[in-house]
């Protein structure tokens, strides 16, 4: 039996925790639902009448979700301090409730079903913007509920587990889009001598008029469970003490840690709870450009390209059966492969897996672009983008989230990573929505890019970042007023 009076129950701990993991494999299902689905969506809006939907539009139509992450990050701070971090979630479950139903059905109430045209492109869009916020809550707000429930011994582990959640939300959809695929096929997409777009007569209609409503509403049932579950988990105890209401907080430490240890706790957050702060530029110009390029880097390497389009590229590769069983096989991979960096990144360092990671993703870059370029297909363009994303999960992935934690001195850091969180869901919108069309163009062309960008991270990380292995936030003050 737990000894609940003196330590604390680790499994009213782990229950509640998982809860608030759930919010990152929503974070990465809703991001990652597009590579099933975009293909068929493609198809669907070719045959509007009113308008040509063209690679830049439907560039913008798959990364659309992105612009509602960047709104959604940019109000989290504001949401998490006036409705609590537990309401917070709850607003993101609803987000990505509504999303899911909306981009199953956007005729709702409006239009006619079936009939795309410029008005649904736009509706939908909406509804993929407003899961998009969802997004942008549930990235920053699940993190700060781990951190703040958490005991500080295991904090880093627990909050580590919201990273594993969002690459494990990406592999539950690949699945679930694989297996609403079933036996049909993705649409075969032509291009004319004039570059204009059309849909083959001998495509299998299914995916085009079906399939892609089924991947994004599947979402509804995870987004619905998740909802419900938050009416069974506490606020947080910080955000308990900041509305001036101890005795509850006092109650969940007690549950988590223990009668022993929960006054203490309780005594530090009270100390802490109106931390000091600084201006931005407090410690020099450097810390802020630094982990803004952090953020940059993460998402011009060129990832998400691969993660929200990965059907649509093995299928160009060569792979069997419109690449979903091979996406699936690289969501497992992407696995092992984040495990790899939650185990070993206090042990080797930051710096050393985010260097041996930029160098094995070029790799996989330039060997997609020698494929493209000789036209080899088959097993080598499709083990090459794999090894792409995994070196990816075991470095840039789950570090980058790590270093920018991290990296800022306490008196800073809300607004610091702020600014680095908002520059990172800008550049994924930039990577995602620009992919289509470079791609179109060439795919040699835009693999070198990427593997180009990757070599410039390597280097970037080597020279400038500097390691945070060991060192405490008190650390990282002293150092960066040394180099001011």
């Amino acid at each position: 039996m737990i000894n609940t009076m003196n330590e604390g129950s680790k499994l009213y701990l782990y229950s509640i925790t998982s809860v608030a993991i759930l919010g990152g494999l929503l974070f990465g299902y809703d991001t990652a639902v597009i590579s099933g689905a975009e293909k068929g969506l493609e198809a669907f809006f070719l045959s509007a009448s009113d308008f040509q939907y063209n690679k830049v539009m439907h560039g913008i139509t798959s990364s659309s979700a992105l612009i509602g992450c960047v709104l959604g990050g940019a109000i989290s701070g504001i949401f998490a301090s006036r409705l609590g971090r537990r309401n917070s979630l709850r607003l993101a479950a609803i987000l990505f409730f509504l999303s899911a139903l909306g981009s199953y059905y956007p005729e709702f109430l409006f239009f006619e079903y079936g009939k795309p045209n410029m008005d649904l492109l736009i509706a939908f869009n909406l509804y993929r913007v407003l899961g998009g916020i969802g997004v942008g809550l549930a990235s920053a707000v699940c993190p700060m509920y781990i951190a703040e429930i958490a005991p500080s011994n295991i904090r880093g582990t627990l909050v580590s587990c919201n990273q594993f959640a969002i690459i494990f939300g990406m592999l539950v959809v690949y699945f679930v889009n694989y297996l609403i695929m079933g036996d049909h096929q993705n649409p075969v997409i032509l291009k004319d001598a004039a570059g204009v777009l059309s849909v083959s007569s001998e495509s299998d209609m299914w995916t085009v008029y079906e399939g892609w409503r089924y991947m994004f509403g599947s979402e509804a049932f995870p987004a619905a469970f998740f909802g419900l579950l938050l009416f069974f988990v506490p606020k947080t105890p910080r955000y308990l003490v900041l509305i001036q209401q101890d005795g509850k907080a006092y109650s969940i430490l007690e549950k988590i840690n223990g009668k022993t240890k929960a006054q203490e706790i309780l005594n530090d957050i009270k100390a802490t709870a109106h931390e000091k702060t600084e201006k931005i530029f407090t410690y020099g110009v450097a810390v802020i450009v630094i982990g803004i390029l952090l953020s940059v880097f993460q998402q011009a390497i060129g990832i998400n390209a691969v993660l929200y389009y990965a059907p649509r590229i093995f299928e160009n590769a060569g792979a069997e059966g419109g690449g979903m069983m091979q996406t699936v096989i690289m969501g497992i991979v992407n696995i092992v492969f984040t495990l790899v960096a939650i185990f070993t990144v206090d042990r080797f360092g930051r710096k050393p897996l985010l260097i041996i990671g930029s160098i094995g993703m070029a790799v996989g870059a330039f060997a997609v672009a020698m494929c493209d370029s000789m036209a080899i297909k088959g097993i080598l363009p499709v083990l090459s983008v794999i090894v792409y994303a995994a070196f990816f999960m075991m470095s840039w992935g789950p570090i980058c989230w790590v270093l920018i934690a991290e990296i800022f001195p306490n008196t800073i850091r809300g607004k610091a990573v702020a600014i680095a969180v908002a520059f990172q869901w800008i550049f994924n919108y930039i990577v995602s929505s620009t992919f289509p069309a470079l791609y179109d163009f060439s795919p040699m062309f835009a693999y070198s890019l990427y593997g180009i960008i990757c070599a410039a991270a390597a280097i970037f990380v080597w020279r400038w970042v500097p390691e945070t292995k060991g060192k405490t936030l008190e650390d990282m003050s002293k150092l960066w007023k040394k180099n001011k």
